[in-house]
């Protein structure tokens, strides 16, 4: 397990998304709570994040762990819950970006789900938040991506025509359109970091590692199966799993590394050039701000 220099985040307001009630996400919460953080879990299962609540403060005696209602494959819930968190809290000084699904289908928007849950919701709910994490500052945004990403491409003329990240619903192609996700994430990082110059917020992608985590709980009975043993022979455990995250979010001295990805707690120099690309990010900002109704 890599480490984590010690690093006090007590008064700090840190807000995690989805996938804060399992796996890395609550292992994260756990740590960061443990250090004196107020830590709001954003989820769309209130039940399953009550659990993981109950159990953070017992094991941290940290009080201050907190539910709000999430569910990045709304566009709406996304703005409510923006709403409710700027008339709540007064301040935000990390928020961490964990959604990562691999699912096929629609959400109410028109939006493919993979699409909507892991980069629309997201970049949305980024940029309403925007205001109040340079207020906090110095602060930090976190996008948890994948090394899937070297996989994934931007097809443009699909996401204009069908607002998805591709076509069909086989298991491959659904993978794929995960790996098309995740590499929006680290374009939206970049993007972001150049637009936050001059600003007191920084933010980094990074790659949290193989993981035994339930991102696969809404595949087919089939992959789940398949993939269950790989899982058990080569993926890591959530805590190790999470110290990228931390690293990303707590190592001082990082600041001007703003837009970067990271990778076993480490800056990753000899990333795909497609994923610094600033006409691609460019264009994929302006396009999520159009999907999004920011433009």
């Amino acid at each position: 397990m890599l480490a984590v220099h010690e690093h006090s985040t007590f008064g700090k307001t840190v807000l995690r998304l989805p996938g804060a009630n399992t796996g890395i996400g609550k292992t994260t919460a756990m740590d960061l709570a443990r250090r004196g953080a107020k830590v709001i879990l954003a989820c769309r299962d209130k039940r399953k994040a009550e659990v993981a609540i109950q159990e953070i403060i017992q094991e941290t005696g940290n009080q201050q762990v907190i539910f709000m209602q999430l569910d990045l494959a709304s566009l709406q819930s996304v703005r409510s819950f923006a709403d409710n968190f700027l008339k709540s809290e007064s301040r935000l000084d990390l928020l961490i970006n964990n959604a990562g699904i691999i699912s096929g289908g629609k959400t109410e928007d028109g939006f493919g789900m993979i699409l909507s849950v892991n980069h629309l919701g997201p970049f949305l709910l980024t940029l309403l938040l925007l205001d109040r994490l340079k207020a906090s500052g110095p602060s930090r945004v976190v996008n948890v991506s994948s090394i899937g990403h070297k996989q994934g491409r931007m097809d443009f003329n699909c996401l204009t025509t069908h607002k998805d990240l591709g076509l069909g619903s086989s298991y491959f192609q659904v993978h794929r359109k995960y790996c098309h996700s995740k590499l929006c994430n680290v374009l939206f990082t970049y993007e972001l970091a150049k637009r936050l110059q001059g600003s007191d917020v920084t933010c980094y992608s990074l790659h949290p590692g193989a993981i035994m985590t339930e991102i696969f709980r809404d595949s087919s009975f089939w992959w789940t199966l398949l993939i269950k043993p790989v899982e058990f022979l080569f993926f890591k455990d959530a805590e190790a799993g999470a110290q990228t995250t931390l690293y990303c979010a707590l190592e001082p001295g990082i600041e001007h590394l703003s837009g970067h990805y990271f990778d076993q707690c480490s800056l990753q120099t000899n990333i795909h050039p497609k994923a610094r690309d600033d006409a691609t990010s460019k264009k994929l900002w302006e396009l999520s701000e159009s999907f999004c109704g920011l433009s």
